[in-house]
């Protein structure tokens, strides 16, 4: 049985190849092998009873810096699981968005991103910040801490765009034993009030760099040239 998370769009596989005059500023050293990193999202779905919960799921992310400088790849990969037209442009203007932000030189950068549950289709836009930030932490040599988590969306300006269902993400964050969770501080006027469940360390924030600090505990180089929020 397919497994369906946030927003329901149809279903597509895409490759897609960035030019590259998205790309500019600090590059990397090519090597041999990517770099890996299974991190988690939280979404939505329906229950047996048509009730809207909140889930947390993994995504696999794979980066390779290559020798050539032809522009950013990336690969939305169909098994297990796959990525809906909505949920891969989501992704792709996120990371655009963080690079140009932080001026990251994605020209020879290749990205992979997996569902590994058979059978699931990811929707909705909500991972698309959380994958973003984790594509710029791999290119640095950073890495997603343990147990946190960061839903939203990336806008051109790297500020954190709101999404619905906090109440129920937190609820699942709760649950899997998440310690942190970054929401945006841009409050979606659909959700309602939300709680903070017990011992759950929950921070409303604005921009990528705030993300990327609470997210991996790094300074991020290009810092101080964007807004500190």
């Amino acid at each position: 049985m397919t497994r369906k998370l946030g927003m329901l769009v149809g279903g597509l596989v895409i490759l897609l190849v960035l030019p590259l005059h998205h790309a500019s500023g600090k590059t990397f050293q090519s090597e041999p092998h990517p770099r890996m990193q299974i991190i988690p999202i939280l979404a939505t779905t329906l229950d047996q009873h048509s009730n809207p919960i909140g889930v947390v799921a993994e995504i696999r992310l794979s980066l390779t810096n290559r020798h050539d400088h032809n522009g950013m790849d990336i690969e939305f990969q169909t098994v297990p699981g796959k990525f809906s037209p909505a949920a891969q442009i989501a992704v792709l203007g996120a990371i655009i968005n963080i690079a140009r932000v932080t001026h990251l030189n994605t020209d020879s950068l290749s990205v992979s991103l997996t569902v590994p549950y058979q059978g699931v289709t990811v929707y909705g836009t909500s991972l698309s910040a959380m994958i973003g930030v984790a594509v710029v932490a791999l290119a640095h040599g950073d890495f997603i801490k343990p147990y946190r988590v960061l839903t939203g969306t990336i806008a051109p300006d790297g500020h954190i765009g709101a999404v619905a269902g906090i109440d129920l993400k937190l609820k699942a964050a709760h649950e899997h034993h998440l310690r942190r969770v970054l929401v945006p501080d841009e409050y979606d006027q659909a959700d309602g009030d939300w709680n903070t469940p017990f011992l759950l360390h929950v921070s409303p924030i604005r921009s990528v760099t705030t993300a990327y600090r609470a997210l991996t505990d790094r300074v991020f180089p290009g810092e101080s040239e964007v807004d500190p929020g």
